[in-house]
């Protein structure tokens, strides 16, 4: 798959499934640049996590866009199991150290997700800044619900912050519909959200082309 999604004198964009050999700590800026204000809580300092993400990334739960062989985008999703995201409670601990890993795991905990039968979860979109809002994040959706059909999911589900209506905003256009939104106003201060919104988009509803 791909898109001619950068202007006069770029190649196209190409989605590929994986992260490509070497591209692990590009991956981990491009994931903590789209969602660093989230899991700062758990996982500051930037220096610290971005290492910590590279060593821990699932590449087979990761499609990638590649501008010129560049990474420039990614998307991660969960299922049969498994995140983009890994990282075992003893692999926290050792990075940041027992006593504060633990206060750590406690903040990772309140993200897991478990998709149910039938479900693939997808586990945001990252874009390179300089390259948002030419249709990259739409093409990882469009590769995403692909590996849903092939793995016989009925739905595809996300979770969307009240903070990051620009995406919600991507999701609702590629067809998919908000069925609950949970209001954690306790975790304002702490995590700079205050409302979490479930999305689902049955699998082989196509998305709305955009103009």
């Amino acid at each position: 798959m791909e898109l001619d999604a950068t202007g006069p004198g770029a190649g196209p964009v190409t989605v590929r499934r994986g992260v490509p050999a070497g591209a692990e700590l590009r991956a981990a800026e491009l994931y903590w640049g789209a969602f660093g204000r989230k899991l700062g809580p758990a996982l500051n300092p930037a220096g610290k996590a971005v290492p910590f993400l590279a060593g821990h990334l699932n590449t087979r739960r990761t499609v990638c866009a590649l501008l010129d062989e560049r990474l420039v985008g990614l998307a991660g999703y969960q299922h049969g199991g498994q995140a983009r995201t890994g990282g075992s409670a003893r692999a926290v601990l050792r990075a940041y150290g027992h006593l504060r890993g633990l206060r750590r795991l406690l903040i990772l905990a309140l993200f897991e997700r478990h998709p149910v039968h039938g479900q693939l979860v997808m586990d945001g979109i990252a874009v390179d800044p300089d390259l948002r809002g030419r249709g990259i994040g739409s093409l990882l959706i469009e590769e995403v619900a692909t590996v849903a059909a092939e793995r016989g999911c009925r739905e595809i589900g996300l979770e969307v912050i009240d903070t990051n209506p620009r995406a919600r905003a991507l999701y609702e256009r590629r067809g998919f519909t908000a069925v609950r939104t949970e209001r954690t106003p306790y975790l304002r201060r702490l995590l700079g959200f205050g409302a979490v919104t479930t999305m689902r988009r049955p699998v082989g509803t196509p998305g709305v082309r955009e103009l």
